[in-house]
């Protein structure tokens, strides 16, 4: 028989790992619930406040880390460059600064570099409102009409301005399939500023749907179609969608569209002439100087380079800010 003292250490022990078991039990059951009360819930993260300013900046970093490029590509890029930048520098050399101001600050010199910017910048305007339109149709449409449209619409980008001015005074001139229709009513166009803005037009205006059509092919649909699906209209989902995610690609056409219009000279001069005060654009003044007077002439082209520098970088500015 086991003595009294045996008895209450074996109660004892066994109270002890009932007690202990049951602390276990209470301990795990209660560090559960307590745990899951205090426990943050999938996706209530404090981190995850913080998740996407990471992800951008992960992505930003990565953007930005310079990928390696093979050791022989510098040599050609130089030799580009060089070829680009030595004649302007040579052009600048040749520069008399000495009557430099006077040259480009002449009565004529002033005409026609505000003539040609304003046309400039009236044939900009004209060509988003009728090549922003083509640049979608020629993008999201796949009829056969359509390629043969989109082929003569681009088709002023590989022919010689000469032909394109040429091409104009066949459709507008007095004598023209249109221009004989339109001096009957009283309305003339050849020779007259409205034909340096249809010239720079019909050059300048391709180049901008080529950049919005590249920018909108890339880009591709599926936002459109998530639009549609979510009961936008058509109207809507042009202005909200797909204008929005193509700007960076509008800006970059209206650059080289407005560029390509500021120096403008072959269509200019045969469908529009060379008259001063009305025709007589800044390239084709250069043109004129450049056999009476070549020290204003150079003086004039240099104008024109500070200008074009001067627009392309400012929409480089802010093509990247669009980008940000």
């Amino acid at each position: 028989m086991k003595s009294a003292s045996e008895r209450s250490d074996g109660s004892d022990g066994s109270d002890g790992s009932g007690g202990s078991d049951r602390s276990d039990r209470s301990d795990r059951s209660g560090g559960s619930d307590g745990g899951d009360r205090h426990r943050p819930r999938a996706g209530s993260d404090g981190n995850d406040r913080h998740r996407p300013r990471a992800d951008s900046l992960r992505t930003r970093a990565r953007d930005r880390t310079r990928l390696p490029v093979p050791w022989w590509l510098p040599v050609p890029a130089a030799l580009g460059g060089l070829f680009v930048v030595v004649p302007v520098l040579a052009m600048v050399g040749r520069v008399d600064w000495g009557s430099f101001v006077a040259l480009v600050t002449s009565s004529a010199s002033t005409t026609a570099l505000a003539l040609s910017l304003g046309t400039a910048a009236a044939t900009t305007g004209i060509a988003f409102v009728l090549g922003y339109p083509l640049a979608v149709l020629f993008s999201r449409s796949t009829a056969r009409w359509v390629g043969v449209l989109r082929a003569l619409v681009l088709l002023p980008l590989v022919l010689p301005p000469v032909v394109g001015g040429l091409a104009l005074l066949a459709a507008f001139g007095r004598l023209g399939v249109l221009g004989a229709f339109l001096d009957e009513h009283g309305l003339r166009i050849a020779f007259t500023t409205t034909a340096v803005v249809m010239a720079q037009v019909f050059v300048s205006m391709p180049f901008l749907v080529s950049s919005v059509e590249g920018a909108l092919r890339v880009g591709g649909d599926r936002y459109e179609r998530v639009a549609a699906t979510l009961g936008a209209g058509p109207t809507r989902t042009f202005f909200t969608v797909t204008t929005p995610r193509v700007l960076p690609g509008i800006v970059s056409g209206l650059v080289l569209c407005g560029a390509r219009a500021l120096g403008e000279f072959g269509a200019t001069l045969t469908f529009a002439g060379s008259l001063q005060g009305v025709t007589r654009t800044l390239p084709l003044e250069v043109y004129l100087q450049r056999e009476l007077d070549p020290d204003t002439a150079v003086a004039l082209a240099l104008v024109l380079v500070v200008v074009a520098v001067v627009v392309i970088g400012v929409t480089s500015l802010r093509t990247r800010a669009v980008v940000a």
